[in-house]
C-alpha cells in the first residue's frame, strides 16, 4: 500500500483545509493486489465524531479513491485506511503502514475556519525583539528611588549584569540599566538599515524585576523606561519608519507586588493579598488566604491569575478603556502572549475579538513551543492557529531543526520538520511565524553555533566564558548561514536584538546584557542588513511558495517562488567542500548577497559551496 498525504495525486489540496472542503484522497495499492474492500475512517477529535467512507475499486494503476467533506466547524481530524483481503480479513493501514489498532499512526487533517483573514503585513516584514532595559539609554537622568522594587541602577552600560544569588540565596533581576523607550527612538533608523519592519517589545509595564514579567500596573509604562506619551511618540516615529510596534502581554500572572496583589502593601489599592473583599480578589486562588496561593511554576512572586473571572477579562480586553484596546489606541499594532500555552482558550478568543473590533490589521502571536496546531496543555487539546484565536505563533521548533541541522546533523531532518509544520499549519500561520534564533529564553545563538565542548556547570564560570578566535569564526559562519535560512524561509525572520552585533551568553541572565553600541561586528551588522534588504525587496522570500530542491548530509538548497520571480538558498553546513548540480534558467545566476554572477552550461548550474557557506541566488 502507498499513501503519501502531501503528495498531490494522493491527497489534494494540500495540508490545512478550509471548513466544508471536499478533500480527494487516492490510496494505492501494488497492481493485482486481491483487495474486496477500502474504506476511509476519519475521526474529528473535538466534536468525537466518526465517518466512514468506501474508496472506488482499484483502477489500473491501484489507485482507490474517494471524496471526503470536512467538517463544517474547526476541527482536527485524524485518519487511516480500513482494508478487507478477498481472501478473508482485515488491517488496518497508516503512517506507520500496516498496524494493529493500539500501534497505529494516524495522518492528521487540520481543518480551520478561513473567514477571517490573517494580516500579511508581519509574516512577509523582519521583525527585531528588544529586552527594553538592555538596549539602549537615552540621556534622561532617571532615579530609582521610589520606584516599586528593591532596585540598583547600573551607571556603567558596559559592566557586567547580576548574576549571583543574594544573601538570602535568591535570584532577584533587580539591578537596571536604564534602556528606555526614548533611547529605542533614537536608533529607529538603525533598525530600519537592518530591514526591520515589525519592533516586538519584551514587556514594558510597570514592574520589579528587570525582565518585568511580574507586572505590577498593565496601565503604565514603566518610570524607568518612560510615560506613555513616549510610548505614543515611540510608535509614531516607528510609523515614520515603516515600523510598527508588537507589545508583550504578561496575562497568567502578575507580580505579588502589583497594584493587583499587593503582597507588600506597596499601592495605595488593597490587594487581593490584603483582603478578601479585595476588587480583585476573584482574579487569584487562594489555597490558605494570605500567604498560601496559585502560582506560576511555583514562583510566590508571580501569582496566577484566574484568566476567566468575569472583571479580569473586563480589564484585560473586554472594557472600552481595558488593557488590550488602551495600548492599541496608543500605537501598539499587535500582541505577543506570554506562556499561550496557560491562557484558556475562551480567553485567546475574546482577547482576538476585542483586538479586530479595535483595530482592525492588528496582529495575535503566542509563545507556544512546539507544533501549534497538535499541542496538548494541560490535558487539552489546544486550538491556537484554527481561525478565532492566535494568527499564529513563535516557531521554537524552526530554531531547533535549524540548529539540528547546522550543529552536525541531516538536512533532511530540517525539511522534513519543515515540512509537517507546513503541513499541519493553515498557510496564513505558517507564512506569518515569527521564526528566529534565539530569544530572551534561550543562550544567544553565536555561542551554540561556536561554542565547542561542556557546558561550564557554574554561573560564575559562565559569566567569565567568551568564545576563542577558532570558535568565533566558526560560530560566525555558521550564524550567518542560520540568517541566511531564517531570512528566506516562509514566516517573519526575527533579530534577537544584538545577535546581528555578535554578541554571545549562555541562558539567562548572560544572554539579556547590554547592547554593545562602539564594539558592534560590523562585519555581521552589514551581512544581516544586506539580508534585510533582500528580503523585503523580493516578493517570492516574503510570499512565495517553498520547494525543497535538495536535502542530505550538510547540504540544503530550496527554492521560494511567486510568479515569474524565484530566489534558490543554498547551504552547506558540513566541514568539507560540497558541490552540487542543479537546473537553471538562464544564462547566469546572481548570488543577492555577494553580487557574484555564476555562468549557466546547458541549463544546468554547477555550484562549489565552501565548508559552512552559501549563497541566495536570483536570475537576471
Amino acid at each position: 500500500m502507498y499513501f503519501n498525504s502531501r503528495e498531490e495525486r494522493c491527497k489534494s489540496p494540500y495540508g490545512a483545509v478550509i471548513c466544508g472542503s471536499q478533500v480527494a484522497l487516492t490510496l494505492y495499492a501494488e497492481p493485482g493486489e486481491e483487495i474486496a474492500r477500502a474504506v476511509l475512517v476519519a475521526h474529528g477529535e473535538f466534536a468525537d465524531s466518526w465517518e466512514e467512507i468506501e474508496l472506488s475499486p482499484p483502477d489500473a494503476w491501484g489507485g482507490m479513491r474517494c471524496i471526503y467533506t470536512a467538517p463544517t466547524e474547526p476541527e482536527l481530524v485524524w485518519y487511516h485506511f480500513r482494508i478487507s483481503w478477498k481472501k478473508g480479513g482485515e488491517a488496518f493501514f497508516g503512517k506507520n503502514g500496516f498496524r494493529s489498532w493500539e500501534e497505529l499512526a494516524t495522518w492528521q487533517l487540520t481543518v480551520y475556519d478561513g473567514a477571517s483573514e490573517t494580516p500579511e503585513w508581519f509574516g512577509n516584514g523582519v521583525s527585531y525583539q528588544i529586552f527594553p532595559d538592555r538596549f539602549r539609554r537615552s540621556g534622561t537622568e532617571r532615579d530609582v528611588r521610589g520606584m516599586v522594587g528593591n532596585r540598583t541602577l547600573h551607571r556603567d552600560w558596559d559592566e557586567m549584569l547580576e548574576y549571583l544569588p543574594n544573601a538570602e540565596g535568591k535570584i532577584t533581576c533587580s539591578d537596571f540599566f536604564g534602556g528606555d523607550l526614548a533611547g529605542i527612538a533614537e536608533k529607529l533608523g538603525y533598525l530600519r538599515s537592518l530591514g526591520v519592519t515589525t519592533l516586538y517589545l519584551n514587556p514594558i509595564f510597570e514592574a520589579a524585576s528587570n525582565h518585568r514579567y511580574d507586572t505590577a500596573n498593565y496601565m503604565r509604562i514603566d518610570p524607568l523606561l518612560g510615560s506613555e506619551d513616549d510610548f505614543r511618540a515611540l510608535c509614531e516615529q516607528a510609523k515614520a519608519f515603516g515600523i510598527r510596534v508588537i507589545l508583550d502581554g504578561v496575562f497568567n500572572h502578575t507580580g505579588s507586588n502589583s497594584v493587583y496583589f499587593n503582597a507588600e502593601g506597596w499601592f495605595p489599592s488593597v490587594g487581593a493579598a490584603q483582603s478578601e473583599d479585595s476588587p480583585y480578589a476573584s482574579w487569584y486562588h487562594f489555597t490558605h488566604f494570605p500567604d498560601e496561593y496559585n502560582s506560576w511554576w511555583g514562583f510566590k512572586t508571580l501569582p496566577d491569575l484566574e484568566e476567566t473571572a468575569p472583571s479580569y477579562m473586563d480589564f484585560i480586553f473586554e472594557g472600552k478603556d481595558s488593557v488590550v484596546r488602551h495600548w492599541l489606541r496608543a500605537g501598539a499594532s499587535g500582541w505577543r502572549l506570554d506562556v499561550a500555552d496557560e491562557l484558556p482558550g475562551v480567553f485567546i478568543e475574546r482577547l482576538r475579538r476585542a483586538m479586530d473590533e479595535e483595530k482592525p490589521g492588528s496582529y495575535l502571536l503566542g509563545e507556544v513551543w512546539e507544533d501549534g496546531s497538535n499541542k496538548i496543555a494541560y490535558s487539552t487539546r489546544r486550538k491556537y492557529l484554527l481561525g478565532a484565536q492566535t494568527h499564529s505563533l513563535m516557531n521554537y521548533p524552526f530554531r531547533n531543526a535549524l540548529l539540528g541541522y547546522l550543529l552536525g546533523g541531516n538536512a533532511a531532518d530540517f525539511r522534513e520538520s519543515m515540512e509537517t509544520l507546513r503541513e499541519n499549519y493553515p498557510p496564513a500561520a505558517f507564512y506569518g511565524a515569527m521564526n528566529f534564533l534565539g530569544t530572551h529564553d534561550t543562550p544567544r545563538i553565536l555561542t551554540v553555533l561556536g561554542y565547542r565542548g561542556a557546558w561550564p556547570q557554574s554561573r560564575e564560570e559562565r559569566s567569565r566564558l567568551a568564545l576563542n578566535a577558532a570558535e568565533r569564526y566558526r560560530g560566525v559562519r555558521l550564524l550567518k548561514l542560520a540568517a541566511l535560512v531564517m531570512f528566506s524561509f516562509p514566516g517573519s525572520p526575527t533579530i534577537y536584538y544584538g545577535d546581528e552585533a555578535g554578541m554571545q551568553g549562555f541562558e539567562d541572565p548572560f544572554n539579556r546584557a547590554t547592547y554593545p553600541w562602539g564594539r558592534e561586528d560590523r562585519e555581521l551588522i552589514a551581512f544581516f542588513s544586506r539580508l534585510g534588504a533582500v528580503r523585503n525587496a523580493r516578493a517570492s522570500l516574503q510570499r512565495g511558495a517553498i520547494e525543497y530542491v535538495y536535502a542530505e548530509g550538510p547540504v540544503l538548497a530550496f527554492r521560494r517562488a511567486l510568479g515569474d520571480e524565484a530566489s534558490l538558498t543554498v547551504c552547506n553546513a558540513g566541514q568539507d567542500e560540497a558541490k552540487l548540480t542543479l537546473p537553471w534558467h538562464g544564462e547566469f545566476a546572481f548570488d543577492a548577497l555577494t553580487g557574484e554572477r555564476l555562468r549557466v552550461f546547458g541549463g544546468l548550474l554547477h555550484l562549489t559551496l565552501e565548508p559552512m557557506d552559501g549563497a541566495l541566488l536570483i536570475g537576471e
